[in-house]
């Protein structure tokens, strides 16, 4: 009886559970990482809304001599508050009160069950030096991934 020689086709069932094993770990480890960055990304861009205000508040505090009274929502150049429509990041802008602007956040991810939702970002105009205003940024986001994007941000 004479035996004829195979050649191997294809994979054993321990090659495969190793390619299989390797793509879980690295699945496992990548995910959480893009979770973060699609977050900080969605922070970003929940930022960038106000920044159409924050110039209209720039321009107003520079044609009140420096002074930020009377820059509020729908005068003295500032679009109004009221014709905003929400996008993915922001919910609502709650209020441009003496220059200061309020977004009230959509669900942008972080920690547990709706960690942004209802949270606000608060942009205070600052020290007006020449031409230009510095800006300080407060929030209610407790999330330490969205409120370091926030902070991140704050220009």
């Amino acid at each position: 009886m004479q035996l004829k020689a195979r050649a191997q086709q294809g994979f054993t069932l321990i090659e495969l559970m190793i390619v299989v094993a390797i793509i879980g770990i690295l699945a496992a480890v990548a995910l959480p990482q893009y979770r973060t960055y699609t977050t900080r990304a969605k922070a970003a861009n929940a930022i960038t809304v106000a920044d159409a205000y924050k110039t209209a508040v720039a321009l107003c505090i520079q044609e009140q001599g420096g002074s930020n009274t009377g820059c509020d929502s729908g005068k003295l150049g500032i679009p109004d508050i009221t014709n905003f429509k929400a996008t993915k990041e922001v919910a609502s802008i709650d209020s441009i009160t003496n220059g200061t602007i309020v977004i009230k956040l959509a669900d942008i991810g972080g920690s547990g069950a709706d960690a942004t939702v209802g949270k606000t970002i608060t942009f205070e105009p600052g020290n007006v030096v020449g031409d230009a205003v510095f800006w300080k940024t407060t929030t209610t986001v407790t999330d330490p991934v969205v409120k370091g994007a926030i902070e991140k941000n704050n220009t």
